[in-house]
């Protein structure tokens, strides 16, 4: 098959349709991406590229074609918007420019799903079907996420979410639960396929690296890997870990975000940042490594419906490197926990449960955590395995 990709982010900014994108081509299919000049997550450009360059490059054998777009920063809410706005502005000149022909269009699209736009008016210019990826739930997501409550917004918004919909030909979601939302947007369910992450295959259980891990704090060491912003609701692990304080209990964070400045002022005035490791930002194909020095992994989120129906991207890494887990969620990813059995699981932003599981983790035996790192490998490979999920997806393009 001939598949443009239309999605605003890729290679070397870090999401996974770079994955599908690269292992589809591999199995023979052709493929073409529209996107635009790296930026994500600091909102600067990446070493090599600029406004005037580069407008056109082969990754892994897959000719990318680059759109201009205005940097995001620091992600105020004005500059989001122009980021989003400016990229389907200058995708569009971009798309009037690609020559040759296509079998589908496949649009990735977690915020802003903006990008529909693009991969719609694509699909009329090459005359084949539209495919669109759904990773967020608007207008939801902009009134939990972006703190947004003017009706007059959200509606807009929402007509804006409609019309992509109404006019993209199959709509795949990341989560089952998605579908309830989008079907109340006036999709017909016949449009919807459910379609998950799979976890790349550098997540994977991996020998501990004994030099990485004499690096580590001593004491239980639980990671938390990804953003840290809002959704993730660090208050929450804050007021938990101000509940174990006298425990021999770290928390390894590997990752960055909005909200990383915010979170170290608290536990500076809480007197718990000694208990707070912030590691920075690794390429993926080094989690495995840290998780393996892990003696268990955190995954929490915001108390909101739109995140209650979403799995977490990072819960499928989590499972695929048999470590047990400790969430504080709700909805789909809670529901994940406890049917894998691979750990234990409060609600979202309750703190004295989160609290009370991450004792009751510690004193686990090594026996009983790799009990449920078993359990986790196991459900994962059964659900979100890679070779499972590219098949589906072939399938999927070709029915």
């Amino acid at each position: 098959m001939r598949i443009l990709f239309v999605t605003q982010y890729f290679f070397p900014e870090n999401f996974r349709i770079n994955d599908l994108a690269f292992s589809l081509s591999k199995r023979g299919h052709y493929i073409e991406v529209l996107t635009g000049k790296p930026n994500y997550p600091k909102g600067i450009y990446f070493k090599g590229y600029s406004w005037n360059r580069p407008k056109q490059e082969y990754i892994n054998g897959i000719k990318v074609h680059r759109a201009n777009l205005l940097l995001r920063r620091k992600g105020g809410g004005l500059r989001l918007i122009l980021n989003y706005f400016s990229f389907i502005f200058f995708a569009f000149f971009k798309l009037l420019t690609i020559k040759g022909s296509f079998d589908k269009i496949f649009i990735y699209a977690p915020s802003p799903i903006t990008v529909g736009f693009i991969g719609i008016l694509a699909a009329k210019k090459f005359k084949c079907k539209s495919y669109l990826w759904v990773h967020d739930l608007w207008p939801e997501s902009v009134r939990v996420a972006g703190n947004i409550s003017n009706r007059l917004i959200l509606s807009l918004v929402n007509y804006m979410t409609k019309t992509i919909y109404r006019f993209t030909d199959i709509i795949l979601v990341q989560s089952p639960e998605f579908k309830k939302y989008i079907r109340k947007q006036n999709v017909p369910n016949h449009k919807l396929i459910y379609y998950p992450y799979y976890a790349e295959e550098f997540y994977k259980v991996v020998k501990v690296d004994k030099s990485l891990k004499s690096s580590l704090p001593q004491g239980f060491n639980l990671i938390f890997a990804g953003n840290i912003g809002v959704s993730q609701s660090f208050d929450t692990i804050i007021s938990a870990f101000e509940l174990i304080r006298d425990y021999d209990i770290n928390l390894l964070i590997l990752g960055d975000g909005r909200d990383k400045q915010r979170v170290l002022k608290i536990i500076k005035e809480k007197g718990i940042n000694n208990k707070f490791y912030f590691l920075g930002t690794y390429p993926p194909e080094k989690m495995s490594y840290y998780y393996a020095c892990a003696d268990s992994l955190l995954i929490t989120l915001k108390k909101a419906k739109i995140f209650s129906y979403t799995i977490p991207g990072k819960l499928q890494s989590y499972l695929a490197c048999r470590k047990p887990i400790i969430g504080a969620l709700d909805g789909i990813g809670k529901k994940i926990i406890s049917d894998s059995n691979s750990g234990y699981c409060s609600s979202s932003e309750d703190s004295i449960a989160l609290g009370k599981n991450i004792i009751k983790m510690y004193n686990t035996s090594l026996k009983e955590r790799n009990f449920f790192g078993d359990n986790a490998l196991n459900y994962f490979e059964k659900n979100f395995s890679k070779k499972k999920l590219i098949q589906k997806f072939e399938l999927i393009m070709k029915s």
